[in-house]
C-alpha cells in the first residue's frame, strides 16, 4: 500500500537559503507549502558559505538586477528581522595591485553606478588606509561599496524557514526524494522515502544537487558543484573591517575555468578570528582536504594584509557552489515539463540572491508580472541552445 503525506499547493525539495526564502515567500502568499529535506535544515552550501549579500562583485546584467532586488528585500520587508540572522552592513572594498587594475575596476563601477549602485572610488593606498589600515600598501587603489552586507547563512535559513512555519508550512527533514510524478505530461508530486507527496507545483531547490532532481523527471539541468575553501584564523588584535577582496575575485567568480582558481577574499568576525578564502575548482562532489587550494588561498590572504602572514590557521572548510555554465541561476517554470519549477544555480551568490529569487517565483506561480523578467533564468535554456 502506497503512503501518501498531504497534498500542499508548493512542494519544496531543498532546507537551504534558497528553499528556506521560497517557503517563507509562499506561505506569505497564501498558499500551503511542505518543504521536504533529506538531511537538516541548511545543512548542505549554506552551512558551508560566508553568508554574502554583495553587489560589488557582479557585473551589469541580469544577476546584477537580481542582487538589487534582492537587497531591497533583506533591507526592507525583511528588515524586522535582521537580528535573528545578524545582518550586518560591513560595506566591501575592492582593491587593485597595478595601474591597470584600477582602471579596469573604476570601469566596471561607473556600469554599476549607471544602475543606481553606490561605488565610491578610493584614488590610493592613503585612501586604501584610512579604511583598511593594515592594507597592503603596494595596492594602488580601488573602490568602496558601501551596501555590501553579510548575514549568518545557517540562522537566516532557520528564520525564513520559522516564519515559513508560522504561516503553517510544514518541514520534513530526512526525506530522500526519489522520484518526480508525472501524469498526462505534468509533474504532480514526488516519491520519497516519507511516500508519495502529491502537489500542485513542484520547486527544485536543492543547491548543488539540483540537476540530480532534474535528472528524476527525465531533464538535463546543468547545475554543477564548484568546490571551494575558506580559512578560519585563530583570533587576532588585528582588525579587519569591510569585506576586502582583490579585482580577480570578480574576474574567476565569472570564469567557467574547471581547475583551481584562488582569489584574495579577507574579512574579520565579531569574535576576532580572521576569515580567508576564496578558491574554486570543479572536481565534482569530492570533499576531500586539498592542501594545494588551502595554501594558495592563505598565501593570497597574506599578500592582501601581510600582517597575517604568521598567523595561525584553527580550521578550514569547503563547500560546493551551485554552478551553471553561463553564470545565471535558474528561476521559474520548466517549459519541458508544467508543474516543475527551478529555483537553483545561484553559485556563490545564493544567499544574497535568494529573497530575490524567492520573490519572483511566488509572483510567477501568483500569475503576477514579475518585478524582473524571468527570461535570463528560464531552465530549459541550455536545452534551447543545443537544440539550435
Amino acid at each position: 500500500m502506497t503512503h501518501r503525506v498531504g497534498n500542499p499547493d508548493v512542494l519544496i525539495i531543498g532546507a537551504g537559503i534558497v528553499g528556506a526564502a521560497v517557503a517563507r515567500a509562499a506561505a506569505e502568499a497564501g498558499f500551503s507549502v511542505t518543504v521536504v529535506e533529506r538531511g537538516t535544515i541548511a545543512a548542505g552550501t549554506t552551512s558551508r558559505c560566508e553568508g554574502n549579500l554583495l553587489v560589488s562583485d557582479k557585473e551589469v546584467g541580469p544577476e546584477l538586477e537580481l542582487a538589487l532586488h534582492s537587497q531591497r528585500i533583506w533591507r526592507g520587508e525583511l528588515a524586522e528581522h535582521a537580528s535573528r540572522w545578524e545582518f550586518e552592513a560591513k560595506g566591501g572594498l575592492v582593491v587593485a595591485a597595478s595601474e591597470g587594475g584600477k582602471t579596469a575596476l573604476n570601469a566596471l563601477a561607473d556600469h554599476q553606478r549607471s544602475l543606481g549602485i553606490r561605488a565610491d572610488d578610493v584614488p590610493d593606498i592613503a585612501a586604501l588606509h584610512g579604511i583598511e589600515p593594515y592594507l597592503n600598501p603596494a595596492m594602488a587603489g580601488g573602490v568602496y561599496y558601501p551596501d555590501d552586507a553579510q548575514v549568518q547563512p545557517v540562522l537566516a535559513a532557520h528564520h525564513l524557514l520559522r516564519l515559513a512555519r508560522d504561516r503553517g508550512a510544514r518541514l520534513l527533514t530526512g526525506v530522500t526524494v526519489t522520484g518526480i510524478r508525472v501524469r498526462a505530461g505534468r509533474a504532480i508530486g514526488i516519491d520519497s522515502s516519507a511516500g508519495v507527496i502529491d502537489a500542485g507545483v513542484v520547486v527544485n531547490c536543492a543547491g548543488p544537487w539540483a540537476g540530480e532532481i532534474a535528472a528524476l523527471a527525465g531533464l538535463e539541468l546543468p547545475v554543477l558543484p564548484r568546490r571551494g575553501f575558506v580559512l578560519v584564523t585563530e583570533p587576532v588584535p588585528v582588525t579587519v573591517r569591510h569585506k576586502v577582496y582583490a579585482a580577480e575575485y570578480v574576474q574567476n567568480v565569472a570564469s567557467s575555468d574547471a581547475g583551481l582558481q584562488v582569489s584574495s577574499v579577507v574579512e574579520g568576525t565579531p569574535s576576532g578570528t580572521i576569515l580567508m578564502g576564496a578558491s574554486r575548482e570543479r572536481v565534482g562532489f569530492d570533499s576531500s582536504f586539498s592542501a594545494e587550494a588551502v595554501g594558495r588561498v592563505a598565501r593570497a590572504g597574506a599578500e592582501l594584509f601581510p600582517v597575517l602572514a604568521d598567523v595561525q590557521i584553527l580550521r578550514t572548510y569547503s563547500g560546493f557552489r551551485p554552478y551553471c555554465p553561463d553564470h545565471l541561476p535558474v528561476i521559474g517554470p520548466d517549459a519541458r515539463l508544467p508543474g516543475l519549477w527551478h529555483a537553483a544555480g545561484h553559485e556563490g551568490a545564493g544567499i544574497g540572491l535568494s529573497v530575490g529569487t524567492a520573490a519572483l517565483i511566488v509572483q510567477a506561480l501568483c500569475g503576477e508580472p514579475t518585478d524582473l523578467p524571468l527570461d535570463a533564468f528560464r531552465p530549459e535554456r541550455f536545452a534551447e541552445r543545443v537544440a539550435a
